[in-house]
Formats: structure tokens, C-alpha cells, sequence
């Protein structure tokens, strides 16, 4: 197990992050979503709550350049899940999932982000709770190659383990074009407390690319939650 603020702190740039996992009392599904940015459209942004989860707002609409990848819901709640993904892809598992179809299914019908060269890997994980209790996958869609050739699909499915949580980030580090994140989602430690879990990812991540983060704490047996974001912009 990796300790989350020191993979943060190594890494400049990882882009867009998604951390699922159980807290170490055993009690809580823990979710965090993290997003970075190196242009100035990328950069003018923040989360602000919706009646399902979260969407991302342009901080200065005069600044936004291109919203197609960049205003989404990362995250949509709905009775029976968590759903968080680095784009519009929320919306996509969500519509699928409430048609009686699957996490996988749902995301046969996308693929990376058409950023040429960079080729932003989709990343999405879902928490589903059923009967007290609950299990989860994240999801990373990447190009097989630096040309954009075809897309390569891989989903991870996990029970939780107290204390344990699993990272999945977009690239592996900065660069012209910017590395993709490749392997497995890392393992990770989470905290029981929301509120440190927020300050210890919030802190960790570089100062001068980090832009939003999201927090959330569900306990599955009675279905309340809490949640923190955190935007650079004010």
C-alpha cells in the first residue's frame, strides 16, 4: 500500500484522480476526486454542488475558451450508487445503468478524449451499495497507441478492505505530450476522517496545477454521507 500524500507530492502532474476505498474503522465508502490543469481554460474552473453529486462551472465565464471537455458532472448519485468519472461519461453510465444495463456496458460506447497528442485517458469508478454494504470498480479507457489508432478498455473490480483504497489517475507524470497512466489502480491508504482525508489530498497535490477537489464519506448501512470541495478558484 502506497501512502497517498507522498504519490501526490512525487507526481506534478497526474492530471484528474479518482480515489475509491473503505475507511480503516470499516464504516465509511470513501470517494475523492481531484482535477488539475496547465491552460488557462483548464485551470478556470470549480465544483459546485447539484442535486445528484457535483458539476464543474467555469470560475470566469469571459475566460472559457472550449467547454466540450472541460463542464461535466463528475459525479451523479443516485439510489443505489456513486458514480464519478473525469468527463461526461457520468452521464453515460448513469443513463445505462438505469436501463437495467452494466458499468461496462455503458462505457463499450466510449472512449479516450480526442485531445491529440495527449489522448486523455477516460477514467470513471462507480460504488455500488446494496444491502448494507457495498463493492466498487474504476474503469480507465486509453488509446493503444500516440496515434489515436483504437481504444483499449480495462475495469477493475474490488470488495472493500478497511482502510484500503485504490487510485487512478490520468497520466503518470507532465510532458509534451503527457504520459497516460498505465497498470493497475494503486492501492492506497484512506483515513476514517473526512475532514483530514480532504486537508491531506488538498495539501498534497502541486500548488500550481491543482484546481478542484471533491470528498465524499457514505456510510452504506443507513445511506448518509458527507461531503467537502475544495476550489482553488474562490
Amino acid at each position: 500500500m502506497f501512502k497517498i500524500d507522498e504519490l501526490l507530492k512525487g507526481n506534478t502532474y497526474p492530471g484528474r484522480g479518482i480515489i475509491i476505498g473503505c475507511s480503516p474503522d470499516g464504516k465509511k465508502a470513501v470517494t475523492a476526486y481531484f482535477i488539475m490543469g496547465r491552460s488557462v481554460n483548464s485551470r478556470n474552473r470549480v465544483f459546485v454542488p447539484a442535486d445528484d453529486g457535483i458539476r464543474t462551472e467555469a470560475h470566469d465565464p469571459a475566460l472559457m475558451v472550449d467547454p466540450s471537455l472541460i463542464i461535466y458532472h463528475p459525479v451523479r448519485i443516485t439510489d443505489k450508487e456513486l458514480i464519478v468519472t473525469n468527463g461526461d461519461q457520468t452521464d453515460t453510465i448513469r443513463d445505462f445503468i438505469q436501463k437495467g444495463s452494466s458499468f461496462e456496458q455503458a462505457l463499450e460506447t466510449r472512449c479516450f478524449e480526442p485531445d491529440e497528442p495527449n489522448f486523455t485517458p477516460r477514467i470513471s469508478g462507480i460504488i455500488s451499495f446494496a444491502g448494507g454494504a457495498f463493492s466498487y470498480k474504476l474503469s480507465i479507457l486509453k488509446s493503444c497507441d500516440d496515434k489515436g489508432t483504437d481504444c483499449n478498455r480495462f475495469t477493475f473490480a474490488y470488495a472493500p478492505v478497511a482502510g484500503l483504497g485504490h487510485f487512478l489517475h490520468t497520466y503518470v507524470g507532465d510532458g509534451s505530450p503527457i504520459p497516460s497512466f498505465v497498470g493497475e489502480p494503486e492501492p492506497v491508504d484512506v483515513d476514517n476522517d473526512i475532514d483530514s482525508y480532504t486537508a491531506k489530498l488538498w495539501d498534497s497535490l502541486n500548488e500550481d496545477n491543482k484546481v478542484s477537489l471533491y470528498v465524499n464519506f457514505t456510510d452504506p448501512a443507513d445511506g448518509s454521507s458527507e461531503t467537502r470541495i475544495v476550489n482553488k478558484n474562490k
